[in-house]
């Protein structure tokens, strides 16, 4: 199963600045989780370097991103061109 996702990372500006690409990062694995249905999230090298592209401060507003599904239940997550 493959799907095409855009998460809105609105949320991580709520958190204090020194801790918001952490958080976005973990975000994007409970979205995962929750739209997904597995609890077996691998995150590519691609989407957290989108994350972290401009600091630990300024993380981006929303990221698109593509999730597939394997047979055995894992979720590979990478970034859409």
């Amino acid at each position: 199963m493959e799907r095409v996702y855009t998460i809105p990372l609105r949320d991580v500006k709520k958190v204090p600045r020194t801790i918001r690409s952490p958080k976005a990062v973990r975000l994007v694995r409970e979205f995962m989780k929750r739209h997904m249905k597995s609890e077996d999230i691998i995150i590519d090298a691609s989407v957290n370097e989108k994350i972290w592209e401009r600091g630990i401060q300024k993380t981006p507003p929303k990221i698109k991103v593509k999730a597939v599904k394997d047979e055995d239940g894992t979720v590979s997550v990478t970034l859409v061109e």
